[in-house]
């Protein structure tokens, strides 16, 4: 090995991992305190009852501080950091603290100990809960430190623009970031659909994540990274920072008239539309360049609470995100929950394999009322505001469900409904299924885990649900050929609409509406201006054709403009 003081040894190398917020840097590293983990030195338990109300009040104190920060902002920052504050209050994480502490744990060791067992337990459950791990570890080192008397992990205080690397990012830290003085980040765990991601990509800060190595860098490293190849360079030389800034300036110059209605270069017209998940989101984006909402995720109403929420309360809710798009298209899909995003309201008993059980529409059908609730409201939103509203459901998979959700949506008079197309099964009989409804959207996302039995939490299997799999693009194919037998309009939802190489092979595919992250639309709008439809198609065509992911990209970088590389 290498001997790291020897200064003839060249650091320079290149890491790579996952890209999920494009743009590029160039600037000194600061590394993430580590936590300070048990006190090695702590006497054992001997007063369960005390030590018990000592963690609960640490816990509350945890809470109570992310609160506050919550309420210094807004939009998606502010659901994650609430839904993290009441995390912090759990009451079955207190158990479980408790019965460490009857055990004669010290206080501290009790606390990791409960929290390793809980977090084991999400993990299992696999989707959005086992999003929520990195936010469970966060709140156990944040009540040792509190338990201990010493400062919470983090991120230091920033004197110049840098370079934040970290094992990964928890969102009390990623949400309080400063795009200023924060250049860019890059952290060894995560993953595309992470906390991490989704507040990045909000802030517009590029990042890196599942990058081998990271934690092995120093605080004496420089960086340059690139968020949307997902390459991180240590020690660059001159020539590669004068590369990736002469990239950003050429990005910044193709996405400079990018502005307006979503269309290929000869004119076909491709909706660009965002993805939300709140009221806060959506007065967000209304204030945006885009052409409404493709998704409207409705769970964060009802995650997190011991009720589901009232009809007042989910109409209130329905008539603000209606009323900030105006006339502008709105897709609401219905509550997507169940054995991956338990509701306690809702429990429909344990489930041995979570991501294929009772969720999404089939709760639905077990629990009707809900349904029943959610679309009352959604009518009366409608009625109140004369919106271009678009309802679909969550997880569909046969005829009979999506007849079942068709006849419960007319019902209430919602002009328009659809389905999620996110497992093969849907895919594959699309045009049996959109025969019973008016239109569809993929989720790429599930349709990737489902099509490669890979769930999409597990950073490792991150290859398998590249959108450039070509199976994948198959489905999406399969889809948009039952779009066009019924003459429906099928969108994309899932993370693939916002890359820009990839809308273009959607495109070339026939989906109709691509729906991303606000901050994405400038770039993908870029994209398709630069090309026209027959490109997008010969892209599509061979894409599919690739026996590789890797080859389909290759396929259609060949074909791209050379300034849509530049967007990536």
């Amino acid at each position: 090995m290498p001997d790291p003081t020897d200064l003839t040894v060249d650091p320079h190398r290149v890491l790579t991992g996952i890209g999920v917020c494009a743009g590029t840097a160039s600037a000194p590293i600061v590394l993430v305190s580590p936590a300070p983990g048990v006190d090695e030195d702590e006497p054992p338990c001997t007063d369960p009852a005390a030590d018990g109300q000592r963690v609960r009040d640490a816990m509350k104190a945890v809470a109570d501080d992310l609160t506050a920060r919550a309420e210094a902002t807004d939009g998606t920052t502010r659901q994650i950091l609430e839904t993290t504050a009441q995390l912090a209050t759990d009451r079955a994480i207190a158990k479980a603290v408790d019965k460490q502490l009857k055990k004669g744990s010290g206080i501290t060791r009790a606390v990791h100990d409960a929290t390793a067992t809980y977090a084991e337990m999400l993990a299992q459950l696999g989707g959005y809960m086992a999003e929520r791990v990195t936010d469970l570890m966060d709140i156990r080192d944040r009540v040792i430190c509190e338990l201990r008397g010493v400062p919470a992990p983090g991120v230091p205080r920033l004197e110049q623009p840098t370079i934040v690397v970290a094992r990964d990012l928890a969102p009390a830290e990623t949400a309080t970031l400063d795009p200023e003085l924060v250049a860019g980040i890059v952290t060894e765990q995560g993953g595309p659909t992470s906390h991490t991601a989704i507040l990045a990509a909000q802030l517009g800060i590029p990042a890196v994540v599942r990058v081998n190595g990271a934690l092995e860098l120093t605080a004496d490293d420089r960086l340059a990274i690139d968020g949307g190849a997902g390459r991180v360079i240590v020690s660059p030389t001159d020539d590669e920072v004068a590369e990736l800034a002469e990239r950003a300036r050429r990005r910044e110059a193709a996405l400079a008239d990018s502005h307006g209605s979503g269309r290929t270069a000869d004119g076909h017209a491709v909706p660009l539309l965002a993805n939300i998940g709140t009221a806060d989101d959506a007065r967000r984006a209304a204030t945006q360049d885009v052409e409404g909402s493709g998704l409207f995720r409705t769970e964060f109403l009802f995650l997190d609470r011991d009720q589901a929420p009232t009809l007042e309360e989910q109409t209130e809710t329905y008539t603000t995100v209606l009323e900030a798009f105006g006339e502008r298209k709105v897709v609401v899909r219905t509550l997507d929950a169940g054995a991956d995003k338990p509701l306690v309201f809702a429990d429909q008993g344990e489930d041995e394999n979570p991501a294929l059980g009772v969720r999404g529409l089939r709760l639905s059908r077990a629990r009707e009322d809900l349904l029943d609730t959610q679309l009352e409201a959604l009518a009366a939103a409608h009625r109140a505001t004369g919106g271009d509203l678009h309802v679909m459901a969550p997880m569909v998979a046969t005829v009979e469900e999506a007849r079942w959700f068709a006849e419960k949506v007319r019902a209430t008079g919602l002009p328009h409904v659809g389905i999620m197309i996110e497992v093969p099964a849907a895919a594959i009989n699309a045009r049996h299924l959109l025969a019973e409804v008016d239109f569809a959207s993929i989720g790429t996302n599930d349709l990737s885990q489902y099509t490669y039995a890979a769930d999409r939490m597990q950073g490792e299997l991150a290859d398998l649900l590249s959108p450039w799999q070509p199976a994948l693009l198959a489905m999406v194919q399969a889809a948009c050929i039952g779009g066009a037998e019924t003459d429906s309009a099928i969108g994309v939802c899932g993370e693939a609409g916002g890359d820009p190489l990839v809308a273009l092979v959607l495109v070339g595919l026939g989906v109709s509406t691509l729906s991303m992250a606000p901050g994405k639309v400038t770039a993908v709008r870029a994209a398709l201006a630069r090309h026209d439809l027959a490109t997008c198609q010969e892209m599509a065509r061979r894409a599919v054709a690739a026996p590789t992911a890797e080859a389909a990209r290759q396929a259609v970088i060949d074909l791209a403009h050379p300034e849509v590389l530049d967007l990536l």
